[in-house]
């Protein structure tokens, strides 16, 4: 067969495909976030037992439950400061490394009673909050760096969604551990988890432009589509470096659009750290479920949770492909999902424990689709200033980490039961809503003036 001049000359060479890194990157903030989160619930599955052994009241519960948010709050500036001023690859492995080895350390405060117990229990959840501090805004920034824009909602999804894979996964296991063999375990197990993943995310996360296995494809596809993917290289980090930290937050908090989204995640994590903490001593005191059954009952709804954060994320860039702009393919997912959340109240109405579950699928299937809040912050943050925008807005959320516990301990000691509290949690679903459609404006990238 004769071809024509126009056949491919195979002596030009091709261009290669675009690699698919990002993915890999991805997985492993995966990962690492499930491991993560159940770091941070692991108490509230040990807790009920521990509870008893240790002689401790529901507030002083609530309290050590709380310790994670005061640290996890305090650090959050910090965090964003080391991220931007050393990158995310060197902190977050850090991180990591420090969290996993506070968390193993929580299954020797056995030893202690009382009030000695109470003091060691705070002081360990303290410093494991305080070393989690730049994990999220870690993940904001990676995903920021390794997804244009057209992905983001999605790549944020997925390692949001790892709050519910951790309770999917390790809430049952964790009640396992503790019924056969004691909830000092369940902090040995998970503790240990934690340092073996630690090496594994210092080889494979790396900024994009320095990635050993990117090819220049997919580095240009990312760029292209809005991604900062020389975010951590030299002349960045001298940006990060430049003007004042406290002139930049004072144009932070000053922004509308950014202080209805932060006061907007706050609302958003109350009902996280419901889940986290009291929800399975929900099931255990007010429901009557064993910690077993109630491992296993947390864990079905946080399935539904599950899949409504990776729909949110998909539907969202779904929405932005279609044409709809940013800020409707972002809101949309948002108040859909913080109605959806505020149904739990109808707990208060039932008594069949198959129907309280069936209602918090629908509340978690809620709060999955409503939990965009990172690819909003991954879409506004200046990009000099992407680790320190990010923890402002996680030190807004966690806030509630603080708060919620707390909160929920009074209102369970004063009322005997938990009605009120599902009340305030639903309360705060709504004000979420409240934010996204009055406060906060269009969803554009924000730009810091120049300071001295």
């Amino acid at each position: 067969m004769v071809t024509s001049g126009a056949a491919i000359d195979s002596s030009v060479p091709r261009e290669p495909p675009a690699s698919r890194v990002r993915y890999l990157i991805l997985t492993t903030l995966f990962v690492v976030t499930t491991v993560n989160y159940a770091d941070r619930a692991a108490l509230s599955i040990a807790g009920p037992t521990a509870a008893k052994q240790l002689g401790l009241s529901p507030v002083a519960l609530g309290y050590i439950l709380s310790a994670f948010g005061w640290a996890y709050v305090i650090g959050q500036i910090p965090g964003g400061w080391l991220l931007d001023r050393f990158g995310s690859t060197r902190v977050y492995t850090t991180s990591i490394f420090a969290w996993s080895v506070f968390t193993l350390l929580q299954g020797f405060a056995g030893a202690f009673r009382s009030g000695m117990a109470v003091a060691v229990l705070f002081v360990l959840v303290f410093l494991m909050g305080l070393s989690e501090a730049p994990s999220f805004p870690g993940n904001g920034r990676i995903v920021a760096a390794w997804f244009p824009t057209r992905e983001r909602g999605t790549a944020s999804a997925v390692f949001n969604a790892a709050q519910y894979s951790a309770t999917v996964v390790f809430a049952p296991l964790s009640g396992w551990i503790t019924q056969a063999l004691g909830w000092p375990y369940v902090f040995l197990v998970l503790g240990s988890l934690g340092i073996l993943l630690t090496p594994i995310f210092w080889k494979t996360v790396r900024s994009p432009a320095g990635h050993s296995r990117v090819n220049q494809a997919e580095l240009d596809y990312i760029e292209r589509g809005g991604g900062l993917v020389r975010m951590d290289q030299p002349s960045q980090v001298r940006a990060a470096q430049a003007g004042s930290t406290w002139a930049a937050l004072g144009q932070l908090l000053t922004n509308r659009t950014l202080l209805g989204i932060y006061i907007g995640q706050y609302c958003i994590t109350t009902l996280t750290y419901f889940f986290l903490t009291w929800f399975p001593i929900y099931l255990i005191a007010g429901r009557g479920l064993t910690s077993l059954k109630a491992g296993l009952g947390a864990s079905l709804p946080a399935l539904f949770g599950f899949c409504g954060g990776i729909l949110g994320g998909v539907f969202s860039d779904h929405l932005l492909k279609k044409g709809w702009s940013l800020t409707a393919a972002r809101k949309t997912p948002i108040v859909v999902g913080m109605l959806l959340s505020a149904s739990m109240i109808a707990c208060n109405y039932v008594d069949a424990v198959w129907a309280v579950l069936a209602i918090m699928c629908v509340a978690f299937f809620g709060k999955g689709i409503g939990a965009l809040g990172w690819a909003v912050v991954s879409d506004t943050s200046p990009k000099e200033r992407a680790g320190l925008c990010g923890s402002l807005f996680n030190t807004f959320g966690n806030t509630a980490a603080i708060t919620t516990p707390i909160v929920i301990g009074y209102i369970v000691q004063w009322t005997g039961s938990f009605n009120g509290a599902l009340a305030f949690v639903a309360a705060n679903a709504v004000m979420a809503i409240v934010c996204y459609l009055i406060v906060v404006g269009d969803i554009t990238r924000v730009a810091l003036r120049a300071t001295d």
